[in-house]
């Protein structure tokens, strides 16, 4: 890509993710952009996108083995990104998280998923059990306007002890979303010393989109009842 497509790539994504933009407004924009073929024209994996790939390895980097009993859940999942790379790897086992319609439906096509489930994280329109998965991972979904640090005791709920969670993001965001400025990386501090999870990993890794570094975290979860939360 020359300088100025991916300057459109660059614009096209930030739509989603402008400051004031509601929940609403950001779903029916992604079911509008993967509906007109622009998501995947715009975020190739492997491309401009790399996301994906660094959360999918991370993920079969930590669970090397028995890939086709492991539960996994690929929270905003869009048009299956991790899907795919997990299900290359052998993990068989794996539902998709969307509240996007448009996006699921692509999703749907790859066949990767065992489950579709149309909702945001701590939805309300499905029921996922505590400590129902080994793992819960997302690329992409955290940024301006999307899932909120609260989001990571969900993504911590529903993984059993012993299971991880894995977040891939773009490493700029730490810093000026306000979301997350001095509170994401503290608030995770806070659990491992309550002793609700342990870090494994925390890295930087090149291109996460468009150039941009990515930051991934790789965290165990342990005995969530040594929490008051």
């Amino acid at each position: 890509m020359d300088q100025n497509e991916i300057a459109k790539v660059y614009e096209n994504n930030l739509r989603a993710f402008k400051k004031g933009t509601s929940l609403s407004e950001s779903i029916d924009y992604y079911t509008t952009w993967s509906r007109t073929g622009g998501y995947e024209k715009d975020l190739i994996k492997g491309g401009t996108y790399n996301g994906p790939i660094e959360a999918a390895k991370a993920v079969g980097k930590f669970i090397p083995t028995d890939r086709d009993n492991v539960k996994i859940l690929d929270i905003a999942a869009g048009t299956g990104y991790v899907g795919e790379e997990l299900h290359q790897m052998g993990f068989l086992h794996v539902d998709a998280l969307e509240p996007s319609e448009g996006m699921l439906d692509i999703a749907k096509e790859k066949g990767v998923y065992k489950n579709y489930i149309l909702d945001i994280l701590g939805g309300k329109k499905y029921s996922i059990g505590t400590d129902y998965y080994d793992c819960s991972v997302v690329s992409g979904g955290m940024g301006e306007g999307h899932i909120p640090c609260t989001g990571i005791l969900e993504m911590i709920r529903i993984v059993k002890p012993g299971g991880i969670v894995v977040i891939a993001m773009r490493e700029e965001y730490l810093n000026y979303v306000e979301e997350y400025q001095n509170k994401l990386e503290p608030m995770m501090e806070e659990l491992e010393k309550e002793g609700v999870w342990e870090k494994i990993d925390r890295r930087i890794y090149e291109n996460h989109f468009v150039g941009k570094t990515g930051v991934l975290f790789l965290y165990r979860v342990k005995d969530k009842g040594v929490s008051g939360r």
